[in-house]
């Protein structure tokens, strides 16, 4: 659609992140994610399960902005301490933010600069890295730049690709579904999994996402352009998950 805004089209991305998923927890951080998340359970996932943020999973996920029409509709009863049956057994997908990610979707949100002595302290490993080794992965990058898609991170909280071949069957949950930036989507779907420019954003040029990372990355052959939401999804995401348009305030339009 032509006036679909570039926060929509990131959702969109974020959104197809999840399909194939089958019947697992979907969990997101950040706005982009959480209307992608919604849009892929309202449209081609509704097996996906999302709680309303305490203990309860919901048929209809609550909106990330307005009210919602009518009151949740209950799926099941899901305590903190079953969290962990889905989290430690491969039955989540969480798309997390990265302050850092390298080639290899090694991800670091705890810190800039050196551990001992950081130049700034961020949220710190939190789940990072128990995430990342038990179940899919995928990161939101709102802001693409050599800062943000680095060499070498920092300090490491989610495990990348590398790291985990090292790990045998202690990582064999371990999958880097997709990074999705605001100027494309990223995959490792390579020989030695490192990432792969997957689409660029309607608005970007592959020279430009190049310019902007700092480190190699695998392109091959035409890059396609990421798709734009339809007619039905702009319905989804503008009347019903996101009506008062948060998401734009991530992926300025």
């Amino acid at each position: 659609m032509a006036d679909s805004t570039r926060a929509e089209i990131c959702a969109v991305a974020v959104a197809e992140a999840f399909r194939g998923d089958g019947e697992i927890l979907a969990s997101s951080f950040g706005t982009v994610p959480a209307v992608g998340a919604r849009l892929a359970k309202a449209t081609f996932a509704p097996e996906l399960l999302m709680t309303d943020g305490t203990a309860t999973l919901l048929e209809e996920p609550l909106p990330v902005s307005g009210k919602p029409d009518t009151g949740p509709v209950s799926e099941a009863w899901m305590p903190f301490a079953n969290i962990f049956d889905l989290v430690w057994n491969g039955k989540r997908h969480v798309v997390m933010v990265a302050s850092q990610i390298d080639r290899y979707g090694n991800q670091n949100f705890a810190c800039i600069g050196p551990h001992e002595k950081p130049k700034a302290q961020l949220l710190g490993m939190r789940g990072a890295p128990g995430n990342t080794i038990c179940h899919l992965t995928s990161y939101w990058v709102p802001n693409h730049s050599t800062k943000t898609f680095v060499e070498k991170v920092d300090v490491v909280s989610g495990v990348g690709n590398d790291r985990a071949s090292e790990l045998g069957e202690a990582a064999r949950f371990h999958d880097l579904r997709r990074v999705i930036s605001n100027l494309g989507v990223f995959d490792f779907q390579t020989p030695d999994r490192r990432m792969r420019l997957r689409s660029v954003h309607p608005w970007v040029s592959v020279d430009e996402i190049v310019e902007q990372t700092g480190f190699e990355l695998v392109i091959e052959g035409d890059v396609p352009t990421s798709r734009e939401p339809d007619a039905d999804e702009l319905r989804w995401i503008r009347e019903v998950i996101d009506p008062k348009g948060f998401c734009n305030n991530e992926v300025p339009a």
